[in-house]
């Protein structure tokens, strides 16, 4: 998995995945066939297992069999579970302002504006360095993002003011966002828990994560008039249909940034 540069997050999940596929038969995973993948798969949706996350493990599973095993036919006989595309939630100007405003730490609460404002995921922005934030060029670098890819992430005026003040407030050295240990950047778990919290501080009867931060962002963008295509190289998407989702919740709110 290493070589095949997939995130430190992906392999535990993998890992994690396979473990538990192990557990459930009580027998060591290379000895078990398609039958037994099948009936796990049953399994795992008796017990009301998310979309996403079984379909994590069937990503898990289609490795293990097809590269740690060698096994090259049976990973296409793996079958992924096809969900119901759900809208995303998406947060309103004032709701994002009002929620920014509930978080009571500097940094959480700049690492979460960022996170809004550049439409990072949680990983991406707790990754953030201080260099790579480029104001000549008004672009934030993003390093191995989603699939091992950098690219380039919008910096806006607003943003870049915040940065700033905060920067002197808290001079950071190498990372942009570090944690109780400086050599580490912050936990995400801290990011999640701090979204749990503001959430009900601001009074938002809206489920809020980090990602639901990138919905706003990309869904304000297109109310904004923002290109459809310019935000899919935004938010890093592969194809355009992930983005294009967002044409279906906007609903043309002007106030972009208007408090930030």
């Amino acid at each position: 998995m290493t070589i095949r540069n997939l995130s430190p997050a992906t392999q535990r999940s993998y890992v994690h995945a396979v473990a538990k596929f192990s557990r459930h038969f009580g027998r060591s995973p290379d000895r078990l066939g398609l039958e037994d993948v099948r009936a796990f798969q049953v399994h795992l949706v008796s017990t009301g297992i998310s979309w996403p996350a079984l379909n994590q493990t069937v990503c898990a599973l289609r490795f293990f069999y097809g590269v740690t095993l060698g096994h090259a036919e049976i990973p296409e006989r793996i079958v992924y579970a096809r969900s119901q595309r759900t809208l995303p939630v998406v947060l309103s100007a004032d709701e994002v302002v009002h929620f920014l405003e509930a978080v009571p730490s500097l940094k959480t609460c700049t690492a979460l504006t960022t996170a809004y404002a550049a439409g990072f995921r949680a990983a991406e922005t707790v990754g953030l360095k201080v260099g790579d934030i480029d104001s000549g060029r008004g672009v934030i670098l993003v390093r191995h993002g989603k699939g091992g890819k950098d690219r380039t992430a919008m910096l806006s005026a607003q943003l870049l003011r915040i940065l700033r003040v905060y920067w002197r407030l808290a001079k950071p050295q190498g990372w942009l966002f570090p944690g109780r240990d400086p050599n580490r950047p912050i936990d995400v778990q801290g990011l999640y828990s701090a979204c749990r919290s503001a959430r009900a501080a601001a009074g938002i009867d809206k489920r809020v994560t980090v990602h639901t931060l990138r919905h706003s962002f990309a869904t304000h963008l297109l109310e904004n008039g923002t290109d459809i295509r310019i935000i899919q190289v935004l938010l890093g998407h592969n194809n355009l249909s992930s983005t294009a989702r967002y044409t279906k919740v906007s609903n043309g709110l002007i106030a972009y940034f208007r408090r930030l």
